[in-house]
């Protein structure tokens, strides 16, 4: 399948806005325009209730709700299909496994490139 991501709606997580803008520009650098943000859990559920997204990325540390938190509320309000990719400085493989768990779709370490974003986003979406 082939997604178009001018289309998509994205939705971006993350209590550093200088890693929002980074995450928005990278994104547009492979070719999504719809980007909305939010700089913690809470915020990004209140956001979910009121508009349907394609994919979310979301920073694993955050106050006062972690990625890892919105990831489990998401899924655990029947959100089972949307397409989550969790970012994280840390690369503990307790870290990984914990998400796998909790149904997140793939995986970031911090510091990334379009290039790396773009394969991450591929391998959950397909090809765009």
């Amino acid at each position: 399948m082939t997604v178009n991501p001018a289309q998509m709606q994205v939705l971006i997580v993350d209590d550093y806005k200088t890693m929002l803008r980074v995450i928005r520009n990278l994104l547009a650098q492979i070719g999504f325009k719809n980007v909305d943000e939010a700089t913690d859990g809470t915020m990004a559920l209140d956001m979910m209730k009121h508009k349907t997204y394609d994919l979310v990325i979301s920073d694993w540390n955050m106050e006062p709700m972690t990625g890892l938190e919105l990831l489990k509320t998401v899924r655990a309000n029947g959100n089972d299909k949307l397409p989550f990719i969790m970012v994280t400085a840390e690369s503990k493989i307790e870290n990984v496994v914990a998400a796998r768990q909790a149904g997140v779709n793939n995986y970031i370490v911090k510091p990334f490139s379009a290039e790396i974003l773009k394969t991450k986003i591929a391998a959950v979406l397909g090809s765009f």
